[in-house]
């Protein structure tokens, strides 16, 4: 059985799909029989960077010479049998390989006002792909039943498969390390994000304003993200926030193990990686009960009303009761040991091993 996997999500992304392609390589290379030969496919040129024209150049070229010309001679000279679409749909498939696709969220055809219009055109010109591949492995029940209802895929066809866990307890403790030249405060809460809208920094905003109109202490935030231009321009922030960019595994895992709590107000999410990861490194979770959240969090996180008010309200609550956030770190950590990357990608060779009959 050889498949090819697309392993694109970590040359163009930091955010979670990139988690997801490295999460999923990582637990096929335990987990993986002899009987599955599979290998990753992608152009290897990495385009994080938002400079223009060079972002869009390296697009181009990756989507309409490396995938519809490269790639499907690549599958042919291995013989592949399937192809698994991680993360993008832009290559041109053989005729006689099969196709897997992963499909993280719908965000883009539930809230399209938070893309750009090219996004949503290709977005939609894609759609008819989807319909026609052989499985779509979902990364939760709730992005199951969006797929669904948005685009009316049959429920026979599509797989559950839950992300796993970078930071797994039965794996070997992560590296930690501090930023550089920033001085970590004693006490603080964190958030954890692509900064972009549908991660809500705006409520959290609203709600430390008005503890400061109101004389009411709440520790500082420490944010890690990036492009913190657009959220800057939405008005004055807190004062005891400190935003820290994009970093390194090293240093979220020291900001986890230290943190209150992690402050998740996020609108619409597939799964929610950083609700785990911060179950997994002893961090309560504070969040609210939308789209995929209770379905990951279950009972280990602080649900609550997703207004400035109830995230105030709770981030008080951890900080002056010990014995709830003791609770939470307890829950999480037997919550966090149901998703782990090997328990994925054994998932995932079963849905291979569906789709071609063996």
């Amino acid at each position: 059985m050889t498949v090819a996997v697309d392993t694109t999500g970590i040359y163009v992304t930091q955010a979670g799909i990139a988690r997801y392609v490295h999460g999923l390589v990582k637990g096929l290379k335990q987990i993986a029989p002899p009987s599955l030969d599979w290998y990753p496919l992608a152009w290897e040129v990495e385009n994080f960077g938002y400079r223009q024209p060079w972002r869009a150049m390296r697009t181009a070229y990756r989507e309409a010479v490396w995938g519809k010309l490269v790639a499907p001679r690549r599958m042919k000279a291995r013989d592949t049998e399937l192809f698994h679409a991680t993360s993008s749909l832009f290559v041109r498939v053989p005729r006689d390989v099969k196709q897997v696709i992963t499909l993280h969220d719908l965000s883009i055809s539930r809230h399209p006002e938070r893309f750009r219009p090219h996004q949503v055109r290709a977005w939609t010109n894609r759609i008819p792909r989807i319909r026609h591949a052989d499985k779509i492995i979902t990364i939760s029940k709730f992005t199951a039943e969006e797929a669904i209802r948005l685009l009316d895929l049959p429920g026979n066809r599509i797989e559950v498969v839950h992300n796993g866990c970078d930071f797994h307890p039965d794996e070997p403790a992560p590296k930690e390390a501090p930023p550089k030249d920033v001085t970590i405060p004693g006490e603080f809460f964190f958030f954890l994000g692509s900064l972009e809208p549908g991660k809500n920094l705006r409520l959290l905003r609203e709600a430390y304003l008005s503890a400061e109109a109101d004389r009411v202490n709440l520790p500082p935030l420490v944010i890690v993200g990036a492009r913190w231009e657009g959220v800057a321009a939405e008005g004055q922030h807190p004062k005891n926030w400190t935003y820290l960019g994009r970093q390194p595994d090293e240093v979220v895992v020291y900001l986890y193990r230290r943190a209150l709590a992690l402050a998740f107000p996020a609108i619409y999410e597939g799964f929610g990686l950083p609700v785990i990861e911060a179950m997994s490194l002893n961090c309560p979770v504070i969040c609210s009960p939308v789209s995929a959240l209770p379905e990951v969090a279950g009972d280990a996180a602080m649900m609550v009303e997703q207004t400035p008010a109830a995230y105030r309200t709770a981030m008080v609550r951890l900080t002056s009761e010990p014995q709830t956030r003791d609770d939470l770190i307890r829950r999480g950590q037997a919550r966090c040991r149901d998703f782990s990357w090997s328990g994925c990608a054994r998932r995932v060779v079963d849905v291979y091993h569906a789709v071609l009959g063996r």
